[in-house]
């Protein structure tokens, strides 16, 4: 799929695994997070899991904007492994499950979504559900 815009139903496949890009866990970024929304939380334990979880929707969307229609249904199963540290850099991975068309205009994309640490350990992971729209 590359970097093209629009892709739709009946181009994503399953089997296929996208990498979502990186991100760091920035010490600024954590004590603004920290402070707004999560008081208390030692610093020192890493990216508290709101934390990561907000990282992961930022990587996800920028993968899963680029498909026709996209709208996002279900986010299940979320596992938070552990609390990366500050300096660590994020990868994600999407890996489509499966894929159910509904109706002409749409199908529902299903797919395993990942962020893993530089070491290539599991820090997240859920399944998520999203409409794309079909040819």
């Amino acid at each position: 799929m590359g970097d093209l815009l629009n892709v739709t139903f009946e181009q994503i496949e399953i089997g296929q695994v996208l990498g979502t890009g990186v991100v760091a866990v920035d010490e600024a970024s954590l004590k603004v997070f920290v402070e707004r929304f999560l008081p208390g939380w030692d610093e020192g334990y890493g990216a508290p899991d709101p934390m990561v979880y907000a990282l992961w929707c930022r990587l996800s969307q920028d993968v899963c904007s680029r498909w026709s229609g996209f709208k996002l249904l279900a986010v299940d199963g979320v596992r938070f492994m552990r609390n990366p540290p500050v300096g660590e850099l994020l990868r994600g991975r999407v890996t489509i499950m499966g894929k159910d068309p509904v109706g002409d205009s749409k199908g529902v994309v299903i797919s395993q979504q990942d962020l893993l640490d530089e070491a290539g350990r599991l820090v997240f992971s859920c399944l998520t559900r999203a409409l794309v729209s079909r040819q």
